[in-house]
């Protein structure tokens, strides 16, 4: 019987990673001479949302462009980033809610997977919670697939893991 590869299609962010970017910015931000006797702030609150105050509403757009710059340099996608709206918050300043998106929904699954059986190859899909596995006896069938993946602009991060 020929062998079979497999792989995991999931959609997860590093918390550890995210907390580097985090503190990676705080430092730019109290460095930064346009942040000078601002009381602007980013701090994770819970597991997966990051919370972000500032004195007005364009001091807040630049520190969440520190932040996503962060992100960008610590391999972290900005697709995982959910913004919310801009708020007020006391004293008069802004805030703005993050929320992390970790794992694929099943909405987000059924998507991966309608495309990959659209490409027609010679793969089995199966939605596995929160994953998508891939399994065919050519790996570069597999290869094909995530391939194919990494070209479509779906609006979450993807990774790829468990390659077997």
């Amino acid at each position: 019987m020929a062998k079979e590869h497999s792989f995991d299609v999931v959609s997860e962010i590093d918390l550890q990673e995210v907390d580097n970017a985090i503190n990676q910015a705080v430092k730019e931000i109290t460095n930064r001479y346009d942040f000078k006797g601002s009381k602007s702030s980013i701090e994770r609150s819970g597991d997966e949302q990051i919370t972000v105050i500032s004195d007005d509403e364009y001091k807040l757009n630049s520190v969440l462009d520190v932040l996503k710059s962060k992100f960008i340099k610590r391999g972290l996608s900005q697709k995982s980033m959910d913004l919310g709206k801009v708020e007020s918050a006391s004293g008069g300043l802004v805030r703005q809610q993050i929320q992390l998106i970790n794992g694929l929904t099943t909405d987000k699954a059924k998507k991966v997977s309608k495309v990959i059986r659209d490409a027609n190859l010679k793969v089995k899909v199966q939605i596995q919670g929160e994953q998508v596995r891939v399994t065919a006896k050519s790996i570069d069938d597999l290869q094909t697939v995530i391939h194919l993946l990494k070209e479509q602009d779906f609006d979450f991060a993807l990774q790829f893991v468990n390659m077997r």
